[in-house]
């Protein structure tokens, strides 16, 4: 018995009560009249009758030890309760929780790929880090081109045949080497070009780039999947037209205008008064580009598209300075929270 009592001691001693309900709990445990200490007087009648005052005085000592442990923890919480109602101020406004919202270029690009997935077209991605073939040669620039400069694009120092590629066609060049036709994808992703940043130009930006191969496919179905494009994402009323244009990677080449969807083509600050915004480029897939990826030119053909994330993104939301996609700042996020 004695090593029961000296085991509930240590325990009783040691308990602390974080809750009403763990006090109670604890009462219970003890002093209930199937408790602990109830059971060790239901036990005085097997101590020799000689010991028996020895250990009621004993059992009397635990049981008032553990009515005073019970009483001064129901006083202390009783303490903490009171001390924390008069520290709530119940005038005050409820927490606001900050539901968040996605970035406006993942707005823009989840938008667009929504747009063309319903034409056919599935998603592909491919590396940052490029090879000479797939960001260029492939691709029908010659060697001398200028985008080969060290002015446009960023060269691994070590490795001056790895680029941080300039743009997704390189996507294009590894789906074409390993998938024969036909093929319809395109190519989101983020691009590196060595740029002064300003307001409307940054070293880093977004694009998507789309491409169709088959056999008979012509400039007439390029222009129809770009107009379902533009009245699908601008409007109904969208207008667009072809200008030509040059891409050492497209023959023929175009670049894609828009009526200008904030004056309706009357002629605004968005669209220099002239009523048009350039949107992206086009074209038809070069011959050699085929080849290049052992893919019968004679037999197919095919055309390939490009915009720019971030001046799609511009455009939609009135959005005068480029560096604001990059600058985290939750105050201009915010404003795209009912966008999501």
């Amino acid at each position: 018995m004695k090593e029961k009592i000296n085991k509930y001691l240590e325990e009783i001693d040691g308990f602390i009560a974080e809750t009403p309900d763990q006090l109670e709990a604890f009462r219970i445990k003890f002093l209930s009249k199937k408790g602990l200490i109830p059971d060790l007087f239901s036990e005085m009648k097997e101590v020799a009758p000689e010991l028996r005052k020895e250990m009621g005085q004993v059992l009397n000592n635990l049981k008032n030890k553990t009515q005073d442990k019970v009483s001064s923890l129901k006083e202390t919480l009783k303490q903490q309760e009171t001390k924390s109602d008069k520290a709530t101020d119940l005038t005050l406004p409820a927490n606001y929780m900050d539901p968040g919202s996605r970035h406006p270029l993942s707005i823009v690009r989840n938008d667009i790929i929504e747009i063309f997935s319903r034409l056919g077209f599935t998603v592909e991605v491919g590396p940052e880090i490029e090879d000479d073939w797939h960001n260029f040669t492939a691709l029908n620039f010659h060697e001398e081109h200028p985008a080969r400069d060290m002015q446009d694009t960023f060269f691994i120092e070590k490795k001056p045949d790895i680029v941080l590629r300039t743009h997704t066609s390189s996507v294009q060049i590894r789906v074409m080497q390993h998938n024969q036709p036909p093929i319809r994808s395109i190519f989101p992703g983020r691009v590196f070009r060595n740029e002064a940043i300003s307001a409307r130009a940054h070293c880093i930006f977004h694009q998507i780039e789309g491409l169709y191969i088959d056999e008979n496919v012509s400039f007439a179905d390029l222009k129809q999947t770009l107009y379902y494009f533009a009245t699908e994402y601008f409007g109904a009323d969208t207008k667009i037209r072809f200008r030509p244009s040059y891409f050492p990677f497209t023959e023929p080449s175009a670049e894609m205008d828009i009526s200008c969807f904030i004056c309706g083509g009357s002629g605004c600050k968005v669209c220099k008064y002239t009523g048009w915004v350039e949107i992206l480029g086009c074209g038809m897939v070069d011959p050699n580009v085929l080849e290049n990826c052992n893919i019968d030119s004679n037999k197919y053909t095919g055309f390939a598209f490009g915009m720019g994330i971030e001046r799609v993104a511009m455009l939609k939301y009135q959005i005068d300075d480029i560096r604001l996609f990059f600058e985290n700042d939750v105050r201009f996020l915010k404003q795209f929270s009912s966008a999501t």
